[in-house]
């Protein structure tokens, strides 16, 4: 064979060995680069529209999201009746809580023993003590009594003569003893018992304003500084010099009345002190203790008058011969009262 016959059999030998390199080299390459734009750019394709889909459509739901969770929340209230979940709830009001009590009877009885002979002289008396002859009989002022007062509570006390009020405030007051049950007194007392409670006959009312004063607990340069406005409110005047023998009820009233409200007490006993005088004392007595009750002054008021227990008080109680009946809101335990007075005079 000649050497252009050689280089033709290498020649095209040699070509489809280029051939097949280019074959092996360049698809390679083809292949790698769309592999690599594959890769790639699909999955930069498909990371943008990824991106545009949990945010676009996040922002696109979250726009419904308020409004149709709410239109169902609506649909359901409207259906159960219930208020929407985005309507605030009314915050319930709290129930104030009430007063202390400032005192507390339970079980009270109070017992006089009464003599059933006469004892003439001191030497006859203890003749009968030793001779263990002496006989008494038991009389029960006030029997099983319980109820209790709240702080700034008006309480009228209410019933017949003979029925117990005033024992019942003399032992609130500390005057007397209860013979059973248990008095529990948590603030101080100011008692007006009865008229002229405290006072020395024979001083002036100006000495009694001390006396008095002192036994109430009130310092003497206190009611130095206080003695124009009690002799004001008295209204007595020049009668203030006067002992106090020669007063009317109604004059040692006024001065007790005026002594014992010159300050807020905490707890003021009133023993049928207002039913005495004149009208125009009880009018500004009333009107001297509507202000201390604005201050939560407690009250403890005896009087026959249901009118007066209206105006005052608003609660009150019954005693019939030592023993409570009836207990509750003035109105209610006034209209009570007068039904036993009607029914007392009908009999």
């Amino acid at each position: 064979m000649t050497e252009e016959n050689k280089l033709e059999n290498i020649i095209p030998e040699s070509a489809p060995a280029e051939a097949t390199a280019e074959s092996n080299t360049t698809p390679e390459t083809a292949d790698a680069q769309p592999a690599a734009e594959s890769n790639t750019a699909p999955e930069t394709a498909d990371a943008q529209p990824a991106a545009e889909s949990n945010t676009a459509p996040v922002t696109a739901d979250a726009q419904p999201a308020a409004a149709v969770p709410d239109a169902q929340e609506t649909g359901a209230a409207e259906t159960t009746g219930e208020k929407p979940a985005t309507e605030e709830k009314k915050k319930p009001k709290k129930k104030k809580k009430p007063a202390k009590k400032v005192i507390e009877i339970e079980g009270l009885g109070v017992r006089f023993n009464m003599a059933e002979q006469k004892v003439d002289s001191l030497k006859e008396y203890f003749i009968r003590l030793v001779h263990r002859n002496l006989k008494y009989k038991e009389f029960w002022a006030l029997k099983d009594v319980t109820f209790s007062i709240r702080k700034g509570d008006r309480v009228g006390i209410l019933g017949l003569n003979g029925a117990g009020k005033s024992t019942l405030l003399k032992v609130i007051a500390g005057v007397l003893k209860a013979t059973e049950g248990t008095v529990t007194v948590k603030e101080s007392v100011v008692p007006l018992l009865e008229l002229g409670a405290g006072f020395d006959k024979d001083y002036t009312g100006a000495e009694n304003i001390y006396l008095y004063g002192s036994m109430l607990g009130y310092k003497r340069d206190f009611i130095r500084e206080k003695f124009d406005e009690i002799v004001k409110f008295s209204e007595l005047g020049d009668f203030i010099n006067v002992p106090v023998k020669n007063y009317s009820s109604g004059m040692r009233a006024r001065l007790g009345f005026s002594i014992a409200t010159i300050v807020d007490p905490q707890i003021l006993i009133l023993d049928e002190v207002l039913s005495v005088g004149d009208a125009k004392f009880k009018k500004k007595s009333a009107n001297k203790l509507k202000k201390m009750m604005k201050s939560g002054v407690t009250v403890l008021l005896v009087s026959h008058q249901s009118d007066q227990v209206r105006s005052i008080c608003n609660k009150a109680i019954i005693l019939e011969h030592g023993r409570l009946i009836a207990s509750g809101k003035a109105e209610e335990i006034c209209d009570q009262y007068e039904e036993m007075i009607n029914k007392d005079k009908q009999n």
